[in-house]
């Protein structure tokens, strides 16, 4: 059991910390080349920047705004990736970026630009939270409990209570977590004979 733990757990600890490089490796571009990567961020309702929904989950403005998504992200897809295995996570995931990123170009005011991978982050959440009620398993219920005691009250910020925040990419990344529970929920096979827990990514 611990052996098979550690097997999935490996892959999701390299796959979360390279997330995290990544997102620390394009910020610093950013900084160097004076904020040119700012461009990839979304601005609302111009069709040509529905091409940057999903680039723009990987883009931050400012080291601030980037120190503040590590952890949790860091965190939360960890635990998400080494519950349900890499593949179905990076379902979950890319379902996540969609859905905050669409929101956003759909509902934020005009002439704003959003980027971050907060609405991952709020996605990914929602996620773990509802994830275990789902697929009837006590120990991710479990683990919806304990998330939702450490990060319960980032639940704010999907709220339209600062103005300088993106709460449309919070709400609707959370709306993604939430639909990716259901999309990406356990077969009744998968229950019984345990398959996902067997899966090697």
């Amino acid at each position: 059991m611990m052996t098979r733990a550690l097997e999935r757990a490996r892959p999701a600890a390299v796959l979360m910390l390279g997330w995290v490089a990544l997102l620390w490796v394009l910020e610093i571009a950013d900084a160097a080349s004076g904020n040119a990567l700012d461009t990839f961020g979304v601005r609302p309702r111009e069709l040509s920047e529905l091409a940057d929904v999903l680039p723009a989950a990987f883009i931050h403005f400012g080291f601030d705004h980037l120190t503040a998504n590590t952890l949790p992200l860091l965190l939360l897809g960890f635990l998400a990736a080494f519950r349900v295995g890499l593949r179905r996570f990076v379902g979950v995931a890319l379902l996540i970026a969609l859905t905050s990123g669409l929101g956003v170009w759909l509902t934020a005011p005009a002439g704003s630009n959003t980027a971050g991978a907060s609405g991952v982050v709020f996605g990914l959440f929602g996620y773990l939270l509802i994830r275990g009620f789902i697929d009837r398993k006590p120990l991710d219920i479990g683990l919806g409990v304990l998330v939702a005691a450490v990060y319960g009250s980032i639940l704010w910020g999907a709220l339209p209570t600062d103005s300088g925040i993106s709460w449309q990419g919070h709400l609707f990344g959370l709306v993604g977590g939430v639909l990716a529970a259901f999309a990406f929920r356990q077969r009744p096979a998968e229950r019984i004979s345990g398959v996902e827990t067997r899966a090697v990514p």
